[in-house]
């Protein structure tokens, strides 16, 4: 007896061309599964909510930076030491005269660390976003379904949330050791590390910015290099105003930076604060509204091969 061909046998089906067969994309024994796929029915993918996305990309953030403790006593060691340098050698050579009075350097000196402690972080954000381009991690978040503004938020966040701690902890290290006690007391130094925090998150998503676009770490250094020594010297930051060259007070006048430390002092010396504070908080608002939707369009670009 001539055995039976496949197409002649009763119990053989073919699928039409371009489908897929049920019997090879669903389990015989899930009936409900089959009748989905037959019925067209099948379930759909859901993204996750921005607040999942946002929770989980922060959560990794902070789990890459506690997850070495070489990496935490260098974050919390180096601004300690720029402490002690600046107090200790720029204290030393200060004219007291140039200070307002009863204001010892350290209190003088303190408000501004916490505003530049926050800029040297802030170029370190964008590093690591480029780091991040770089070690195909970015190229598996695009492969994801997510939404790839949360994946610089949750950069954003968790990196403002550790310099936070950063100037915390040096505001705490400056009274015990040092003997730093502003005359704003407990209430004016929370605000002026409030004011502080809203002047670093803002220039941390300029870096990012910065990180997006450039998608290079020796030109990110460079350009960094180039922005953060000005930014910090050629300010109000270590020595007063009148203190400074004519032509480098000029440029002082000129430097954002200048502004913000003057703030923030004025905050923790109990001095009059003027329209320092809200412009300090209108220039954070102004500089944000640019830089993020300029660092998610940057970051949304396809990668280059």
């Amino acid at each position: 007896m001539a055995a039976l061909s496949p197409a002649s046998s009763p119990t053989a089906t073919a699928a039409a061309p371009g489908t897929v067969d049920s019997a090879q994309t669903t389990d015989s024994k899930d009936p409900g599964a089959r009748a989905a796929v037959a019925t067209g029915n099948t379930p759909r993918w859901h993204h996750a909510s921005g607040l999942t996305q946002f929770r989980v990309l922060a959560g990794r953030s902070l789990n890459a930076l506690v997850a070495d403790r070489r990496l935490i006593v260098l974050v919390l060691v180096q601004p300690l030491i720029l402490l002690v340098i600046f107090s200790q050698v720029f204290g030393s050579l200060a004219n007291p005269a140039r200070f307002p009075a009863g204001v010892d350097y350290i209190d003088y000196l303190m408000p501004a660390i916490l505003i530049t402690s926050g800029i040297t972080s802030a170029v370190g954000s964008g590093s690591e976003l480029i780091r991040d381009m770089d070690n195909g991690v970015v190229t598996r978040f695009r492969t994801l379904p997510i939404g790839l503004h949360w994946v610089l938020v949750a950069r954003v966040v968790t990196d403002v949330l550790r310099t936070t701690v950063q100037i915390v902890l040096l505001a705490v290290c400056a009274a015990l050791l040092f003997g730093f006690e502003p005359a704003g007391g407990f209430l004016g130094m929370t605000a002026a590390l409030l004011l502080a925090v809203v002047v670093i998150t803002s220039l941390t998503w300029v870096f990012i910015a910065l990180g997006a676009w450039l998608r290079s770490a020796r030109i990110m250094q460079s350009i960094s290099g180039l922005t953060l020594f000005p930014l910090m010297f050629a300010s109000s930051a270590y020595v007063p105003l009148d203190a400074l060259p004519e032509w480098l007070r000029a440029v002082a006048v000129l430097n954002p930076v200048s502004y913000a430390v003057d703030a923030t002092r004025a905050l923790a010396l109990d001095q009059p604060v003027g329209n320092g504070v809200l412009s300090a908080l209108a220039t954070s608002a102004v500089v944000m509204s640019l830089a993020v939707p300029c660092a998610v369009r940057g970051f949304r670009r396809p990668p280059k091969h």
